[in-house]
């Protein structure tokens, strides 16, 4: 029997009917009467509502020509998708609405012509994922967005079938039919060979959509069968280690779907097809728990945002299956208006699938090298306050790539003091060849050196090397070759250790470089990034980098000497070095982060007074 056979047999008979029982938990005006009047959903249900009545206020905003177009002609992307996610917004409220307070007409109205209205949509996909000149065009195309928009309104479908009229059920069948299922049978996609996010997503909603649509047969056997495969190749993205190299953000969105398609194909194939049972998933799963540093603020190489917070509903779930999965604290909980995509899925399931009996804690303290992504991230506690570090190799090479091997994240008393920026906005350069020019993105912005006017160069030749990767009670290490970043003719080698000293009152890290160069360079210059404006100060006489707490200054230059006295109390950085070797310069920078908002970053440039054929260089990075 050849897998088509097989999958056909064991879809065969179980109908889409057999997932109502899963959504509503046996009577469904009971089940959303029960979340409406506990107090768990109590924050949840008030945002609910607020932004309901929010969205009954304002007009439906319309997707304009115009607003479509400015991707080909500006290469922006944020206008028209801040319209495009307010709609999601406003189908997802109307949606939970309608399910939490069913006599309420005005949001039953309102969705039913949400519904409609997105059905009327000229395409689901964003402007900046199509290509009119592509086969199938524009109307052949599936992107994530798409993809997520006919599994959001086949989920609706199934749990509103009995409230909405025959008009609408039918509209969605057809749209999603069209728009997915056609397409999707008819020709090959780039992601589906992809072996990030996009694999996940868009494979994981129209095998969704599927799950939830489609009738048994061999219509359901086909989409099955290339979801399968799609899974297969973004399973293939993670090393055995389980570390998800595009970032936190990402899993939290490639994985999620991963977890959301698997969930729906194992409780329709009563657990025929189980995709938690393979041991790689569940080392991906424990992730989450190895990306954050402290509070909200996590190991964000690549395009990744600084803090991030967790889908309480995927996190419960996880925490079913897997006995070694860490269920995290409510100050990380995602709110509902948190996620400005507006994404149906997860919003959901942070309903659905919470557990209000399981209580979270805070992350404890833990090392962990992660071999294939060559990670190493360490929590410490000491005296009341976590202090973390994070660095990497790897390639550069890698989804969502930044040029940054060697570069390291320094965190403590709730302040990142050196730092990674994170994605910044997305454009078409952000994606094209300019795409190294973003301080963000290129070595420039990252805690690397500038090697003879040389930043690293992108690609999958430029990669680390591990010489030494340590965890331990007292002190972790890393220590990476890196040569090949670069490609400054002079430069013979490059070797960098990181040790991170968890003993003592507070832990410290010590930065180490080796460079060998054939002829002496012209320049080399060692790059600290942070968000916290430094200065230069003298501690016993040696010459430092003082880092203060975030808007201590501005407090300090609006109060007198008993002012500044107490905020010298507050935590800070201090970076010692040999002002024989090096000299330090400060420079302020600026970037557009994700949202299209300028946000400050500075540099602090030790640069070697006389580099030879060999420099050693050192730094102490202590907290105080």
């Amino acid at each position: 029997m050849n897998r088509m056979q097989e999958l056909t047999t064991i879809v065969n008979g179980m109908a889409p009917a057999d997932l109502r029982m899963y959504y509503q938990s046996g009577d469904q005006r009971s089940f959303w009467e029960g979340i409406r009047q506990s107090e768990d959903y109590e924050q949840d249900i008030s945002e609910i509502r607020e932004e309901g009545e929010r969205l009954l206020s304002v007009p439906n905003p319309p997707l304009t020509y115009d607003l479509f177009t400015r991707f080909a002609r500006q290469g922006t992307r944020l206008d028209y998708e801040k319209v495009y996610f307010e709609r999601r917004r406003r189908l997802n409220t109307f949606v939970l609405l309608t399910l939490l307070e069913p006599d309420k007409e005005a949001y039953r109205t309102a969705l039913q012509e949400m519904i409609w209205s997105i059905c009327d949509e000229y395409t689901w996909c964003l402007p900046a994922h199509v290509n009119a000149e592509s086969p199938g065009g524009i109307k052949g195309t599936i992107d994530l967005f798409s993809a997520e928009t006919g599994f959001t309104l086949s989920e609706i479908r199934v749990l509103l079938r009995d409230r909405l009229p025959t008009l609408l059920i039918s509209r969605i069948e057809e749209e999603v039919e069209a728009r997915l299922f056609l397409p999707f049978l008819s020709r090959q996609h780039g992601w589906e060979t992809a072996t990030h996010n996009w694999s996940a997503v868009c494979a994981g909603s129209i095998g969704s959509a599927a799950l939830l649509l489609m009738e048994s047969g061999e219509s359901l056997a086909k989409v099955l069968l290339k979801t399968e495969r799609c899974m297969d190749y973004y399973l293939q993205g993670f090393g055995p280690d389980g570390a998800c190299l595009e970032g936190l953000g990402y899993w939290n969105y490639g994985f999620g779907y991963f977890v959301y398609y698997a969930d729906l194909l194992r409780k329709r194939t009563r657990g025929e097809m189980d995709w938690f049972r393979a041991e790689k998933v569940g080392r991906i799963a424990l992730f989450q728990q190895q990306g954050f540093l402290g509070g909200k603020a996590v190991v964000n190489f690549s395009d990744s945002q600084p803090e991030s917070s967790v889908h309480i509903g995927l996190s419960h779930y996880l925490a079913g299956l897997y006995a070694d999965f860490e269920s995290p604290p409510q100050s990380l909980w995602s709110g509902y208006r948190d996620d400005h995509c507006s994404r149906w899925a997860p919003a959901f399931r942070n309903l659905i699938w919470r557990n209000p009996l399981l209580a979270g804690s805070d992350w404890g303290e833990a090392s962990y090298y992660l071999s294939d992504a060559q990670w190493l991230i360490s929590r410490s506690s000491h005296g009341g306050e976590v202090y973390a570090f994070a660095a990497k190799g790897g390639s550069n090479g890698e989804p969502h790539n930044h040029n940054d091997l060697g570069h390291f994240i320094l965190y403590g008393a709730g302040v990142a003091w050196c730092s990674d920026l994170g994605c910044g906005e997305y454009t078409a350069e952000y994606f094209g060849e300019g795409r190294y020019s973003y301080d963000c993105n290129g070595s420039q912005g990252h805690s690397v050196p500038i090697i003879d006017g040389h930043y690293q160069q992108e690609g999958p030749d430029s990669a680390a090397v591990v010489l030494e990767a340590v965890t331990g009670e007292a002190v972790d290490r890393l220590a990476l070759e890196l040569t090949s970043a670069y490609r400054a003719p002079a430069l013979r080698a490059f070797t960098r250790t990181l040790e991170w000293n968890k003993k003592g009152n507070r832990p410290e890290l010590t930065l180490s470089d080796r460079f060998t160069f054939g002829s002496p360079p012209e320049s080399l210059v060692e790059r600290i990034v942070t968000r916290i404006r430094p200065e230069l100060v003298l501690i016993d006489g040696r010459q430092a980098v003082r880092l203060r707490a975030p808007g201590t200054y501005e407090q300090a230059e609006a109060g007198g000497p008993e002012v500044v006295q107490a905020l010298d109390d507050r935590p800070g950085l201090l970076i010692h070095y040999d002002s024989k070797l090096v000299e330090p310069e400060l420079t302020s920078h600026v970037f557009r982060d994700h949202f299209g908002k300028e946000a400050a970053w500075h540099a602090v440039d030790f640069k070697v007074k006389a580099p030879g054929l060999h420099a050693d260089i050192d730094f102490r990075f202590q907290f105080i």
